[in-house]
Protein backbone atom coordinates (compact mmCIF):
# COMPACT_ATOMS: atom_id res chain seq x y z
CA UNK A 1 0.00 0.00 0.00
CA UNK A 2 1.37 3.37 -1.01
CA UNK A 3 0.99 6.58 0.97
CA UNK A 4 -1.33 7.95 -1.72
CA UNK A 5 -3.59 4.89 -1.49
CA UNK A 6 -3.54 5.10 2.31
CA UNK A 7 -4.62 8.75 2.25
CA UNK A 8 -7.51 8.07 -0.13
CA UNK A 9 -8.77 5.13 1.92
CA UNK A 10 -8.38 7.14 5.13
CA UNK A 11 -10.47 9.95 3.65
CA UNK A 12 -13.17 7.44 2.70
CA UNK A 13 -13.07 6.00 6.21
CA UNK A 14 -13.24 9.38 7.92
CA UNK A 15 -16.20 10.47 5.81
CA UNK A 16 -18.20 7.27 6.25
CA UNK A 17 -17.40 5.96 9.74
CA UNK A 18 -20.22 7.77 11.51
CA UNK A 19 -22.74 7.60 8.70
CA UNK A 20 -25.09 4.60 8.54
CA UNK A 21 -23.62 3.53 5.20
CA UNK A 22 -20.84 1.17 6.36
CA UNK A 23 -17.28 2.45 6.23
CA UNK A 24 -16.05 -1.14 6.02
CA UNK A 25 -18.06 -1.74 2.86
CA UNK A 26 -16.71 1.47 1.31
CA UNK A 27 -13.12 0.50 2.04
CA UNK A 28 -13.66 -3.01 0.71
CA UNK A 29 -15.20 -1.59 -2.46
CA UNK A 30 -12.46 1.03 -2.84
CA UNK A 31 -9.49 -1.30 -2.39
CA UNK A 32 -9.73 -3.12 -5.75
CA UNK A 33 -10.55 0.13 -7.55
CA UNK A 34 -7.39 1.71 -6.11
CA UNK A 35 -5.28 -1.35 -6.79
CA UNK A 36 -4.86 -2.27 -3.13
CA UNK A 37 -4.41 -6.02 -2.74
CA UNK A 38 -5.70 -7.88 0.30
CA UNK A 39 -3.04 -8.64 2.93
CA UNK A 40 -2.76 -8.94 6.72
CA UNK A 41 -1.37 -5.41 6.84
CA UNK A 42 -4.25 -3.95 4.79
CA UNK A 43 -6.76 -5.68 7.06
CA UNK A 44 -5.06 -4.22 10.12
CA UNK A 45 -4.80 -0.80 8.44
CA UNK A 46 -8.57 -0.70 7.92
CA UNK A 47 -9.30 -1.51 11.55
CA UNK A 48 -6.75 0.92 13.00
CA UNK A 49 -7.86 3.89 10.88
CA UNK A 50 -11.43 3.14 11.94
CA UNK A 51 -10.35 3.52 15.54
CA UNK A 52 -8.47 6.71 14.64
CA UNK A 53 -11.66 8.13 13.12
CA UNK A 54 -13.62 7.17 16.20
CA UNK A 55 -11.16 9.00 18.45
CA UNK A 56 -12.62 12.20 17.01
CA UNK A 57 -15.67 11.46 19.16
CA UNK A 58 -13.51 11.58 22.28
CA UNK A 59 -12.32 15.04 21.25
CA UNK A 60 -15.79 16.37 20.40
CA UNK A 61 -17.45 14.92 23.51
CA UNK A 62 -14.41 15.20 25.79
CA UNK A 63 -16.45 16.57 28.70
CA UNK A 64 -18.45 13.35 28.85
CA UNK A 65 -15.53 11.01 28.28
CA UNK A 66 -13.38 12.58 30.95
CA UNK A 67 -15.99 13.27 33.60
CA UNK A 68 -14.88 10.49 35.94
CA UNK A 69 -17.63 11.27 38.41
CA UNK A 70 -20.18 9.83 35.96
CA UNK A 71 -19.34 6.20 36.55
CA UNK A 72 -22.70 5.09 35.16
CA UNK A 73 -21.66 6.36 31.71
CA UNK A 74 -18.60 4.12 31.65
CA UNK A 75 -20.58 1.19 33.04
CA UNK A 76 -23.12 1.51 30.23
CA UNK A 77 -20.37 1.41 27.62
CA UNK A 78 -18.76 -1.63 29.24
CA UNK A 79 -22.06 -3.51 29.35
CA UNK A 80 -22.94 -2.49 25.79
CA UNK A 81 -19.62 -3.61 24.31
CA UNK A 82 -19.66 -7.10 25.87
CA UNK A 83 -21.96 -8.75 23.25
CA UNK A 84 -19.75 -7.57 20.37
CA UNK A 85 -16.58 -8.81 22.07
CA UNK A 86 -18.10 -12.25 22.57
CA UNK A 87 -19.55 -12.57 19.07
CA UNK A 88 -16.41 -11.18 17.45
CA UNK A 89 -14.12 -13.65 19.21
CA UNK A 90 -16.34 -16.68 18.61
CA UNK A 91 -17.07 -16.00 14.93
CA UNK A 92 -13.73 -14.59 13.78
CA UNK A 93 -13.30 -17.08 10.91
CA UNK A 94 -16.82 -16.46 9.62
CA UNK A 95 -16.30 -12.69 9.82
CA UNK A 96 -13.03 -12.87 7.87
CA UNK A 97 -14.70 -14.88 5.11
CA UNK A 98 -17.72 -12.58 4.94
CA UNK A 99 -15.47 -9.51 4.67
CA UNK A 100 -13.90 -10.99 1.53
CA UNK A 101 -17.28 -11.58 -0.16
CA UNK A 102 -18.19 -8.40 -2.05
CA UNK A 103 -21.44 -9.90 -3.34
CA UNK A 104 -22.58 -10.60 0.21
CA UNK A 105 -21.53 -7.12 1.39
CA UNK A 106 -23.36 -5.48 -1.52
CA UNK A 107 -26.55 -7.40 -0.73
CA UNK A 108 -26.33 -6.36 2.92
CA UNK A 109 -25.83 -2.75 1.79
CA UNK A 110 -29.06 -2.94 -0.22
CA UNK A 111 -31.01 -4.61 2.60
CA UNK A 112 -29.78 -2.06 5.13
CA UNK A 113 -30.73 0.73 2.75
CA UNK A 114 -34.29 -0.53 2.50
CA UNK A 115 -34.49 -0.57 6.30
CA UNK A 116 -33.31 3.04 6.54
CA UNK A 117 -36.03 4.16 4.15
CA UNK A 118 -38.61 3.35 6.81
CA UNK A 119 -36.72 3.79 10.08
CA UNK A 120 -38.01 7.32 10.77
CA UNK A 121 -41.63 6.16 10.35
CA UNK A 122 -41.12 3.10 12.54
CA UNK A 123 -39.95 5.11 15.55
CA UNK A 124 -41.96 8.33 15.73
CA UNK A 125 -42.65 8.60 19.45
CA UNK A 126 -39.18 8.23 20.94
CA UNK A 127 -38.74 10.51 23.95
CA UNK A 128 -35.45 9.57 25.64
CA UNK A 129 -33.17 12.48 24.76
CA UNK A 130 -30.52 12.46 27.52
CA UNK A 131 -27.78 9.90 28.09
CA UNK A 132 -28.53 9.67 31.82
CA UNK A 133 -31.96 8.26 30.94
CA UNK A 134 -30.43 5.24 29.20
CA UNK A 135 -30.69 2.33 31.60
CA UNK A 136 -28.15 -0.48 31.83
CA UNK A 137 -30.68 -2.79 30.19
CA UNK A 138 -31.19 -0.44 27.27
CA UNK A 139 -27.42 -0.12 26.87
CA UNK A 140 -27.10 -3.91 26.75
CA UNK A 141 -29.84 -4.22 24.12
CA UNK A 142 -28.15 -1.58 21.96
CA UNK A 143 -24.93 -3.55 22.33
CA UNK A 144 -26.73 -6.66 21.09
CA UNK A 145 -27.87 -4.73 18.02
CA UNK A 146 -24.23 -3.89 17.36
CA UNK A 147 -23.63 -7.61 16.84
CA UNK A 148 -25.72 -7.51 13.67
CA UNK A 149 -23.02 -5.36 12.06
CA UNK A 150 -20.46 -8.04 12.94
CA UNK A 151 -22.57 -10.86 11.55
CA UNK A 152 -23.53 -8.85 8.45
CA UNK A 153 -20.52 -6.91 7.10
CA UNK A 154 -21.84 -3.98 5.11
CA UNK A 155 -24.74 -3.36 7.48
CA UNK A 156 -22.79 -0.60 9.29
CA UNK A 157 -21.96 -0.60 12.97
CA UNK A 158 -23.36 2.92 13.17
CA UNK A 159 -26.63 1.94 11.49
CA UNK A 160 -27.08 -1.14 13.69
CA UNK A 161 -26.53 0.70 16.97
CA UNK A 162 -28.60 3.72 15.93
CA UNK A 163 -31.51 1.43 15.02
CA UNK A 164 -30.98 -0.36 18.34
CA UNK A 165 -31.08 2.93 20.18
CA UNK A 166 -34.23 4.07 18.45
CA UNK A 167 -35.83 0.69 19.15
CA UNK A 168 -35.10 1.43 22.82
CA UNK A 169 -36.97 4.77 22.57
CA UNK A 170 -33.94 7.03 22.17
CA UNK A 171 -34.37 10.04 19.91
CA UNK A 172 -32.42 9.72 16.68
CA UNK A 173 -29.91 12.35 17.83
CA UNK A 174 -29.23 10.60 21.14
CA UNK A 175 -29.18 7.20 19.40
CA UNK A 176 -26.49 8.52 17.06
CA UNK A 177 -24.46 10.00 19.92
CA UNK A 178 -24.60 6.79 21.97
CA UNK A 179 -23.58 4.89 18.85
CA UNK A 180 -20.53 7.13 18.65
CA UNK A 181 -19.72 6.58 22.34
CA UNK A 182 -20.04 2.81 21.99
CA UNK A 183 -17.70 2.81 18.99
CA UNK A 184 -14.76 3.89 21.16
CA UNK A 185 -14.36 0.74 23.31
CA UNK A 186 -15.53 -1.49 20.46
CA UNK A 187 -12.97 -0.31 17.94
CA UNK A 188 -10.25 0.03 20.57
CA UNK A 189 -10.60 -3.67 21.33
CA UNK A 190 -10.73 -4.54 17.61
CA UNK A 191 -7.63 -2.43 16.86
CA UNK A 192 -5.57 -3.93 19.66
CA UNK A 193 -6.51 -7.47 18.63
CA UNK A 194 -5.85 -6.81 14.94
CA UNK A 195 -2.49 -5.20 15.66
CA UNK A 196 -1.48 -8.05 17.95
CA UNK A 197 -2.56 -10.74 15.46
CA UNK A 198 -0.50 -9.17 12.68
CA UNK A 199 2.50 -8.67 14.98
CA UNK A 200 2.28 -12.29 16.15
CA UNK A 201 1.52 -14.04 12.85
CA UNK A 202 3.11 -11.68 10.30
CA UNK A 203 5.91 -9.79 12.07
CA UNK A 204 7.58 -9.17 8.70
CA UNK A 205 4.85 -6.64 7.86
CA UNK A 206 5.75 -4.42 10.82
CA UNK A 207 8.48 -2.57 8.97
CA UNK A 208 9.07 1.17 9.22
CA UNK A 209 7.51 1.91 5.82
CA UNK A 210 4.26 0.19 6.78
CA UNK A 211 4.21 1.87 10.17
CA UNK A 212 4.58 5.24 8.43
CA UNK A 213 1.69 4.44 6.09
CA UNK A 214 -0.41 3.37 9.07
CA UNK A 215 0.39 6.57 10.98
CA UNK A 216 -0.44 8.82 8.03
CA UNK A 217 -3.70 6.99 7.40
CA UNK A 218 -4.68 7.28 11.05
CA UNK A 219 -4.03 11.04 11.17
CA UNK A 220 -5.97 11.70 7.96
CA UNK A 221 -8.88 9.55 9.07
CA UNK A 222 -9.04 11.34 12.43
CA UNK A 223 -9.05 14.83 10.90
CA UNK A 224 -11.69 14.03 8.28
CA UNK A 225 -13.89 12.34 10.87
CA UNK A 226 -13.82 15.44 13.08
CA UNK A 227 -15.66 17.33 10.36
CA UNK A 228 -17.91 14.45 9.32
CA UNK A 229 -19.33 13.66 12.75
CA UNK A 230 -20.37 17.27 13.41
CA UNK A 231 -22.00 17.51 10.00
CA UNK A 232 -23.85 14.23 10.49
CA UNK A 233 -25.36 15.26 13.82
CA UNK A 234 -26.51 18.56 12.36
CA UNK A 235 -28.05 16.87 9.33
CA UNK A 236 -29.75 14.21 11.45
CA UNK A 237 -31.46 16.78 13.65
CA UNK A 238 -33.07 18.45 10.64
CA UNK A 239 -33.67 15.51 8.35
CA UNK A 240 -33.73 11.74 8.72
CA UNK A 241 -32.22 8.54 7.41
CA UNK A 242 -34.02 8.28 4.07
CA UNK A 243 -31.25 9.83 1.99
CA UNK A 244 -28.75 7.35 3.46
CA UNK A 245 -31.08 4.49 2.58
CA UNK A 246 -31.33 5.65 -1.04
CA UNK A 247 -27.55 6.05 -1.25
CA UNK A 248 -26.96 2.56 0.17
CA UNK A 249 -29.36 0.95 -2.30
CA UNK A 250 -27.81 2.70 -5.32
CA UNK A 251 -24.23 1.93 -4.29
CA UNK A 252 -25.13 -1.64 -3.34
CA UNK A 253 -26.73 -2.30 -6.72
CA UNK A 254 -23.74 -0.83 -8.58
CA UNK A 255 -21.21 -2.85 -6.59
CA UNK A 256 -23.30 -6.01 -6.88
CA UNK A 257 -23.41 -5.65 -10.65
CA UNK A 258 -19.67 -5.04 -10.88
CA UNK A 259 -18.87 -7.94 -8.56
CA UNK A 260 -21.10 -10.38 -10.45
CA UNK A 261 -19.43 -9.35 -13.73
CA UNK A 262 -16.03 -10.00 -12.17
CA UNK A 263 -14.97 -6.37 -12.41
CA UNK A 264 -14.14 -6.18 -8.70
Amino acid sequence: MTIFQAILIAIIEGLTEFLPISSTAHMRFANPLLGVEASPFVNMFEVVIQFAAILSVVVIFYKKFFDFKRTSFYLKLIIAVIPALIVGSILKNYIDEALDNLVFIACVMIGGGILLLFIDKLFKRNNIDEEKEISLYRAFVIGCFQCFSILLPGLSRSAATIVGGMQQKLTRTLAAEFSFFLAVPTMFAASVKSFWDVYKDHPDTMVSSNISVLAIGAVVSFIVALVAVKSFIGYLQKHGFKVFGIYRIILGVVILALALKGML
